[in-house]
């Protein structure tokens, strides 16, 4: 049985990063993004991931950020994967990395949009990238718990790669993670809005229904 990974993301309190862990996240997201209602400092993401065990990865969440930006997140979360989530071109990702790991996110648009994005097209041109993660393109650059089309794109095409590659984020919640796992057998999902009771606040309840409803996708046959 194929083990989907789960990314939980937004989090700013130690019990929160502890019940994730617990309810067997793979990963944990920061994010270093001033305007948004989940950020914190780089310092506060260090603290945090001090929580983290081994083999649990902290995710450093960025939005068309310096490089003294990503360098100050780095000295504070040294081992951390980077995520950028704004309109960094990939001679700006490839910069701002210096040669480590980073996932890029790809902020698909909403309705029927989303059968114009050129998923392919982007996938070639972020071809560096270790992941895409493909998120729901809102105002405030994600965590505004809007999914997009799962049904716009050809997630068997191998250019894809999605049981490898993709990550698949944008409105996931207890309610539907099942079926977009299903649907996309994505290597991972990453949730923020959908497990909290406040912007930046975690629900324990949620994270465990969340959780299960993911292991339930990885139990059952892919969607037709």
């Amino acid at each position: 049985m194929k083990r989907t990974r789960i990314k939980i993301c937004g989090l700013t309190r130690e019990a929160d990063v502890r019940h994730a862990v617990q309810a067997g996240a793979d990963a944990i997201g920061f994010v270093l993004y001033p305007p948004s209602p989940r950020a914190v400092t780089p310092e506060r993401a260090g603290e945090l991931a001090r929580e983290l065990p081994p083999f649990v990865t902290p995710v450093l969440l960025f939005v068309n950020a310096s490089a003294a930006e990503v360098q100050a997140g780095l000295q504070a979360v040294p081992h951390a994967l980077l995520q950028f989530h704004g309109d960094e071109t990939p001679a700006q990702c490839e910069a701002l990395a210096q040669g480590r790991p980073y996932v890029r996110a790809a902020r698909v648009p909403l309705g029927d949009g989303a059968r114009g994005f050129d998923l392919l097209k982007y996938a070639a041109d972020f071809s560096h990238a270790q992941a895409l993660l493909l998120d729901a393109q809102v105002q405030g650059y994600g965590g505004g718990g809007h999914a997009f089309d799962w049904t716009a794109f050809p997630w068997s095409h191998p250019q894809l790669n999605a049981s490898a590659r993709l990550v698949l984020s944008g409105g996931l919640t207890p309610a539907n993670a099942t079926d977009g796992v299903r649907l996309v057998r994505p290597w991972a999902v990453d949730v923020s809005s959908g497990v909290e009771s406040a912007k930046g606040i975690k629900s324990p309840d949620l994270i465990d229904r969340f959780v299960a409803a993911v292991r339930r996708a990885d139990a059952e046959p892919a969607a037709d």
